[in-house]
């Protein structure tokens, strides 16, 4: 039974016919092909002659005849007259079990140097379509990060999608790599879209390290490959997290971030003949950032979920920029990550005022949100009268909550301080937090006051 159905499966895949078509102009990285007319449609796949070898590309626009193409490579070579194949079908993967613990490109292919990839039983579509509303679960419960500023005010249900917004240089990617080791899941899917190529393996060596990648399927697409790639990198890495999703697992997907994937998606609009709209921006980018996004969550009853963090790079610390501000209007939360925390030390530089998360509070107990909620009070209070106590103004006694403030903020600032190897855990961080608003003594379960960023002892906020 399993050769005939390998068989029909083979069967179904065949081309029953083959169409040529040629190339007439190559505009930057563009290509025109004539011939297809009436069989080309958005998204098929063409395979060009070139003295090198075969040059895959996609079918991303039509126009009067012409097949308007974008490679997956440099087209280093593709000449006028060229002949151009359609290929069969949309792009698929074929995940499997066999899959984890190894690196990809944005087709699928292995990019690891530890030969072949088993392929699974039934294809993959690069791009598919979100759940149906209607039929998907809800986000289920609430689940350990690790990470205690996370665990204690923005915390991660089964199922969410949470952005993590930070400019350049902030430390999201360490951030990363301690959500890929400790969050707790079945499964984790890792896109690297428009990474730089040298961090790759920094990545996946000293970051995730060997346990995390046994659990792991790493899809990459660094910033020196084309548009198409990036995007396709993108799609593939939900695809995969689909895979896995459909077996019943419980998935974390992991993307750095969406912004390079906006970024890709406007070249392949301008190439196209897009007008560009906001900053430049065209207006499919809008379009995408959804269909992408909304494949994580919940999925079907008796399938697993897709619980879903993704990085946003914003332009110039601006976190109202279009990309930032479309994504975060489409996501379950955003955990802002600012510099000035960064610069003083404090590791996750996460700002908790900034910082939400549409699960609470259902999603903790009466006494943690109780807890939650008077520390934020604190440190919002904190924030308000900082500057007057750093520059002197502020006379102590004039107010007994800012005196409160003054004494404890720091406190609490140690408490969130976390090195990149120091994993925390929920219920002793909330022990620790309710301990430090009763004004106890208390000590830190193996806090190093260290980053684990530069070694360097970290400067608490004043």
């Amino acid at each position: 039974m399993q050769t005939l159905a390998s068989a029909a499966r083979a069967i179904r895949e065949m081309v029953p016919d083959r169409r040529f078509g040629r190339v007439v102009a190559v505009r930057g990285a563009l290509i025109e092909v004539e011939g297809l007319t009436g069989v080309a449609q958005i998204g098929s796949r063409v395979e060009i002659q070139s003295p090198s070898g075969k040059v895959e590309a996609e079918v991303t626009a039509l126009d009067r005849g012409v097949a308007l193409c974008l490679p997956f490579v440099d087209p280093q070579g593709v000449g006028l007259g060229a002949r151009a194949e359609l290929g069969a079908g949309q792009f698929t993967v074929r995940p499997s079990a066999g899959w984890l613990g190894r690196m990809v490109d944005g087709l699928g292919r292995p990019v690891d140097g530890l030969g072949p990839l088993p392929r699974g039983a039934d294809p993959q579509p690069i791009k598919a379509a979100p759940p149906a509303a209607a039929s998907r679960t809800r986000v289920a419960e609430r689940i350990e990060t690790g990470v205690r500023t996370l665990d204690l005010f923005v915390p991660l249900c089964r199922g969410q999608r949470l952005g993590l917004f930070a400019g350049s240089g902030v430390g999201k990617s360490v951030l990363l790599s301690m959500l890929a080791r400790w969050t707790q899941c079945d499964v984790a899917v890792i896109g690297l879209i428009g990474e730089r190529g040298r961090e790759v393996q920094e990545f996946i060596e000293d970051d995730l390290g060997p346990e995390g990648m046994a659990r792991s399927v790493v899809v990459v697409a660094t910033s020196d490959e084309p548009a198409l790639m990036r995007r396709q990198a993108a799609w593939t890495t939900l695809a995969i997290a689909e895979h896995f999703r459909d077996q019943g697992l419980n998935v974390l997907c992991l993307m750095d971030s969406v912004t390079r994937f906006a970024m890709a998606q406007r070249e392949i609009g301008l190439a196209s003949g897009e007008p560009p709209a906001t900053k430049g921006y065209t207006p499919t980018v809008f379009a995408e950032l959804p269909r992408l996004l909304e494949r994580a969550g919940p999925g079907a009853p008796g399938s697993g979920m897709i619980t879903g963090l993704f990085t946003v790079l914003v332009d110039g610390d601006d976190h109202n920029e279009p990309v930032a501000d479309a994504v975060r209007g489409i996501l379950d939360g955003h955990v802002v990550m600012r510099r000035a925390i960064a610069e003083r030390g404090r590791y996750p530089a996460i700002d908790v005022l900034k910082s939400v998360s549409r699960t609470l509070p259902h999603c903790m107990d009466d006494a943690q949100n109780a807890t939650r909620i008077a520390a934020r009070k604190l440190l919002s209070t904190f924030a308000d009268m900082e500057e007057m106590v750093r520059l002197g103004a502020y006379k102590a006694g004039s107010s007994p909550e800012v005196d409160r403030a003054v004494a404890l903020a720091p406190r609490i600032e140690a408490l969130l301080n976390q090195g990149k190897n120091d994993q925390g855990h929920a219920a002793a961080a909330f022990d620790e937090l309710a301990a430090i608003l009763a004004g106890e003594q208390v000590h830190t379960d193996g806090h190093d006051g260290h980053d684990g960023h530069d070694g360097h002892a970290v400067g608490l906020a004043a």
